[in-house]
C-alpha cells in the first residue's frame, strides 16, 4: 500500500503545480504512470530508512510517512529543478528518515496499535581460522 496518493500531492502542492510537473503528454491532466513512479520511488526511499530499524509489516501506517512521501515524490516530479521550498521539504524528509534509521526518532503509532518492533540486533560474522600465527611464523624470522 503506498504511503501517499495523487490526491495527497494535490492537497499539498495544488492541482496547478502537479499538473505542470506530472503532465508529460501535455493533455491537461497529471499522467498516472508518472505520478505512480514518483510515489513508488518515494515509498522505496522511505522503506530503505524505516525498515533498517523496524520489522515488517508496520502495525499501522503513521501519518508522518504520508507527509514524507509527498515531499519526496514532489521533489522527484520536479525533474528540471525544484523550487527552494520543495527542495527544503525533501531535505527535511530525508533528514527525518535518517533519524528514524539511527533510532533518534520513533515512529508514532495509533493508540490501539502495538509499538513497531525494533529490528536492531547484533552483527555476527564467521571467518576461517587464522593462517599466519606466531607459531607458524616462528621459523621465518
Amino acid at each position: 500500500m503506498p504511503y501517499a496518493t495523487l490526491t495527497d500531492l494535490i492537497e499539498r502542492a495544488g492541482e496547478t503545480e502537479i499538473r505542470q510537473i506530472a503532465d508529460r503528454d501535455r493533455d491537461g491532466t497529471p499522467d498516472p504512470a508518472v505520478v505512480d513512479a514518483a510515489l513508488t520511488d518515494a515509498d522505496n526511499a522511505i522503506d530503505g530508512y524505516v525498515f533498517a530499524r523496524y520489522a515488517r509489516p508496520l502495525p499501522s501506517i503513521p501519518p508522518v510517512l504520508k507527509t514524507w512521501a509527498v515531499a519526496i515524490a514532489r521533489y522527484i516530479l520536479h525533474r528540471n529543478g525544484a523550487p527552494d521550498h520543495v527542495a527544503q521539504d525533501y531535505k527535511d524528509a530525508i533528514a527525518s528518515l535518517k533519524d528514524v534509521a539511527a533510532g533518534r526518532y520513533s515512529l508514532p503509532v495509533a493508540p490501539d496499535d502495538p509499538a513497531p518492533v525494533s529490528q536492531t540486533g547484533q552483527v555476527m560474522a564467521s571467518h576461517p581460522d587464522q593462517v599466519f600465527t606466531q607459531q607458524r611464523l616462528a621459523g621465518w624470522r
